[in-house]
């Protein structure tokens, strides 16, 4: 276990190369800092309760997040850790997008190393980063953020399942639940996002997975 006052930082990303990227990063700006590298949410959940993190750097893919749904959880259940989002999508409303779940900064994976500094830097100094071409403008997706944002885990893995097809009783084995539990999320879910059936809920579940089919090797 870290030591309780250390300078740390969390890198959640399942490629290695670019691990190693952000790693090289940190390094420039402090030695002193001490890296962890975890590729899956749940090491970055497990990484995070047990030691914590002045700063956790998430990739939005990996083998158990998709789109926006990580960076979600992480937010409402490590509120106080600032979070920068590096993703292979360099348009410009994901990055917006990325802020408005709560996110503090945004680095595209092609991002040079000198620029990664300073995006790390500019986080840890309690700024919100975003590369030059972001798109700032607000709209409804702000308020669909909102939303999305009071949901619970739970609910949001459910609202997952519904996005992608599923019926409860797949949903419910998935999720080791009873089909009476699913309903009773998915009942939340339409209050909480202001809907009345299953297709709106996943009409404003789409900004949650936006980049879900933009992943690149």
């Amino acid at each position: 276990m870290l030591e309780p006052d250390a300078d740390r930082i969390v890198i959640a990303d399942d490629h290695p190369l670019f691990r190693a990227a952000l790693v090289e990063a940190i390094r420039r700006i402090s030695p002193e800092i001490a890296v962890r590298e975890v590729d899956s949410l749940a090491a970055t959940r497990q990484t995070l309760a047990a030691d914590g993190a002045n700063l956790v750097c998430l990739d939005l893919q990996m083998g158990d997040s998709a789109g926006f749904l990580g960076l979600t959880e992480l937010r409402r259940e490590f509120p106080s850790i600032p979070i920068v989002i590096v993703s292979a999508s360099e348009a410009p409303s994901v990055a917006q997008r990325a802020i408005e779940f709560g996110a503090s900064g945004f680095i595209p994976k092609t991002t040079d190393l000198k620029t990664i500094c300073e995006a790390i830097e500019a986080v840890r100094e309690g700024e919100v980063w975003l590369p030059e071409t972001a798109d700032t403008d607000e709209d409804e997706s702000v308020d669909h953020a909102a939303r999305l944002a009071t949901l619970t885990p739970a609910q949001l893995r459910v609202l997952e399942g519904l996005a992608a097809g599923q019926l409860n009783k797949q949903i419910a084995h998935e999720m080791d639940i009873s089909i009476a539990t699913v309903k009773a999320h998915v009942t939340a879910i339409f209050r909480k996002l202001g809907v009345i059936n299953r297709t709106q809920a996943v009409l404003m579940a789409q900004s949650l997975f936006v980049e879900t089919q933009s992943r690149t090797a």
